[in-house]
């Protein structure tokens, strides 16, 4: 088969699929249902008291927005482990090397278009409770962060993407990120935050700040987080070629 024939394969995997479609749809819908449900009520309260990055308060859905980038990418990876179905694409694209990375085009390109779609809703939505403190688009640093949401979940979607071809479960993905992400993240900075600033989510997010935190600028925690995501995808593709289906 064709490049270009793969890639189409994938996408069409991607829409067929129920619970992938449906994370990567979960993506927007959080990004407004969040932002809705939190920021009419303390959304000038807490931007009030000054304590936090005004810009990367607009991005508070981001951590359950995350989580569905996460499942996204968990899903479109297991999907093939599933009733024999990495048996079926290999028999179709016997090329692994191919196969791997059309899916991981795919899934990164579709995940980053719905991403940056995702980070100027949140943007718009939150400024829209936030009367005066609200962020303009042309201050320093929004347009960035409204982009830079997007890069962001695409790499932490490629980042579990590699570990479920690496782990071949999505269910042993989901239970390892999601309650780092959520827990051991914070707990880690509560002890070393040096050490919590190269983490995947801590570096990425730092985009999301109009005045980056710690050692990591925005575009330098950023490209820590892509390192992880290859580490992972690297992981995977030798997984993939090295492990029988």
């Amino acid at each position: 088969m064709s490049t270009t024939a793969v890639l189409r394969s994938e996408w069409i995997k991607i829409r067929s699929i129920r619970s992938g479609f449906g994370s990567l749809l979960a993506v927007l819908v959080a990004s407004v249902a969040v932002a809705l449900a939190v920021f009419p009520s303390i959304g000038q309260p807490e931007a009030a008291t000054g304590e936090i990055d005004r810009l990367f308060w607009l991005y508070y859905p981001m951590n359950f927005v995350q989580i569905a980038a996460i499942s996204f990418g968990a899903t479109a990876a297991s999907s093939e482990f599933l009733n024999g179905a990495l048996r079926n694409s290999l028999a179709a694209v016997p090329r692994r090397n191919l196969l791997f990375g059309a899916k991981t085009a795919v899934v990164g390109a579709a995940a980053l278009a719905v991403g940056v779609v995702a980070g100027f809703v949140m943007f718009f939505t939150a400024n829209a409770f936030l009367g005066p403190y609200a962020v303009g688009i042309g201050e320093p640093g929004a347009l960035r962060s409204c982009f830079g949401a997007g890069l962001y979940l695409a790499l932490i979607t490629l980042f579990s993407m590699g570990l479920t071809f690496l782990l071949r479960s999505a269910v042993a993905v989901l239970s390892i990120l999601i309650p780092f992400i959520l827990i051991v993240s914070f707990v880690i900075g509560g002890v070393s935050e040096g050490a919590a600033t190269w983490l995947p989510d801590r570096a990425g997010q730092q985009i999301l700040f109009q005045e980056p935190l710690g050692t990591l600028g925005a575009w330098t925690g950023i490209g820590v987080t892509a390192l992880w995501a290859a580490a992972a995808l690297l992981a995977g593709w030798w997984s993939l070629r090295r492990r029988d289906a």
